[in-house]
């Protein structure tokens, strides 16, 4: 198991147990059997990206800060994440030609095929979350932004003087 794997299910079980909630519960809201849902926060099973973005809608929190690319607790606001898969699409393609990838070398990055690549990013599919977090990680972005087109706000730089 990988490490940024531990943090995911760490966290989605924190999250459960802060809000008060069953693991029953949970997998009512998610509308998923209560086995399958245990199996993503023992980590036997990779929450999938649908489920996850809606576990954050749930909970208000960010994708960044539920998968740990974000070590700050960050609450979204009441604007919810939309997983359209057309758009995602459209972002992860710009994401890979600003940082000079091609469909082929993205796929090589996460051991894949050039055709899904293809597939994502004409939304004809949605990306997995262990891809999804690959990127993420890979290109220093918001996992947020990818999915969800949420901007986070950047903290302005300090500069120091001598």
């Amino acid at each position: 198991m990988l490490s940024s794997n531990y943090v995911l299910f760490q966290r989605l079980k924190d999250i459960r147990e802060d809000l008060d909630f069953k693991q029953q519960e949970m997998a009512q809201l998610l509308n998923v059997p209560q086995s399958c849902y245990s199996r993503w926060e023992t980590g036997k099973e990779l929450i999938p990206l649908r489920k996850l973005v809606d576990f954050c809608n749930i909970t208000k929190h960010s994708l960044d800060y539920v998968t740990g690319i974000s070590k700050i607790e960050e609450k979204t606001d009441s604007k919810k994440l939309n997983l359209d898969l057309e758009k995602v699409g459209k972002r992860l393609r710009k994401i890979r030609l600003k940082n000079g990838y091609s469909q082929r070398q993205l796929a090589e990055l996460l051991n894949t095929t050039q055709s899904t690549i293809s597939a994502y990013e004409n939304g004809e599919t949605l990306i997995l979350t262990a891809f999804a977090y690959q990127i993420a990680k890979q290109f220093h972005i918001s996992l947020d932004e990818l999915c969800g087109g949420i901007r986070r706000k950047e903290k302005k730089k300090e500069t120091i003087k001598s």
